[in-house]
């Protein structure tokens, strides 16, 4: 799988600028953390799933971006960070490869080898939601984080599943591990003169966050509520320029578990082969 070092080695550029002028690696109103680790998602299903090759290849399937989709039922809406889909219109100039280069993907020569061999995803206007994949992080306070993460991600799939129940609603979540951190939003104009340290509780703080992602409803079948794939990936970060580390030790879901990011992977491609086998 490639995405979660794709995300990692992105997120170790410091290509985000503040009012302040300082360049950070993360910043919580930016979002992209939630593009770099979205690509990487569409980029492994991709390799793995031959039907959402053949799908891409014959023009059924696209992909949007920001898509706002309003639950019938609740009347209520949500932007989702991005989105696979029938085209509702024309397609753009944009596809997977030219937004890797916007959001500044960085590929290894294997990985932009292995690009090259898939079929040309591009970007339309939305048509029918197929799946739709929300990316959010808990980077730092993350005892206080919690109810708040939880309650933007609850609320995604039952958005997503309100608007249409054969979407497949995916979540992914990344944990913050390091146990020290330098927050944007308490060094502004003294990062440089005297920076103020948040200091974590590790591996205790992610733990918690672990455990609170962990209570969201999944389902297996449609019909239910909650997400059809949840993937849960840990990284070490100070952001303060030194490069992001993917924690593969406990509490980071290991090799099997379904909260691993491969088996988030694999349930996906599954998912897709048999919910869309008659897509055309």
């Amino acid at each position: 799988m490639n995405g979660p070092a794709i995300l990692v080695r992105t997120l170790s550029s410091t290509n985000l600028v503040d009012r302040y002028a300082n360049e950070w690696q993360y910043l919580s109103r930016s979002d992209r953390h939630s593009k770099v680790a979205c690509w990487g998602v569409i980029f492994d299903l991709m390799v793995c799933t031959p039907l959402l090759r053949r799908h891409v290849e014959t023009g059924v399937v696209c992909f949007g971006i920001n898509h706002e989709m309003r639950d019938f039922v609740q009347d209520r809406k949500k932007n989702l960070d991005l989105v696979l889909c029938t085209p509702g219109g024309d397609r753009t100039k944009d596809t997977l490869v030219s937004y890797a280069k916007d959001c500044q993907i960085e590929l290894t020569e294997r990985e932009k080898s292995l690009l090259e061999t898939l079929p040309q995803l591009t970007r339309a206007p939305v048509g029918s939601v197929l799946m739709a994949l929300e990316a959010k992080a808990c980077m730092t306070a993350h005892q206080r984080a919690l109810p708040r993460l939880y309650d933007e991600l609850n609320s995604s799939h039952l958005t997503v599943h309100g608007a249409s129940d054969q979407a497949i609603a995916v979540a992914f979540t990344m944990v913050n591990v390091a146990e020290d951190y330098l927050s944007p939003d308490l060094n502004k104009k003294n990062r440089i003169t005297d920076p103020q340290w948040s200091r974590h509780k590790q591996p205790r703080d992610a733990e918690l966050a672990v455990s609170k992602i962990k209570q969201l409803p999944r389902r297996s079948k449609v019909g239910d509520v909650g997400y059809d794939a949840i993937a849960i990936v840990v990284v070490d970060m100070a952001n303060d320029g030194r490069p992001v580390e993917l924690f593969e030790r406990e509490p980071a879901p290991q090799r099997g578990d379904i909260y691993n990011y491969e088996s988030m992977i694999n349930r996906l491609s599954g998912i897709y082969a048999t919910r869309f086998k008659d897509l055309s």
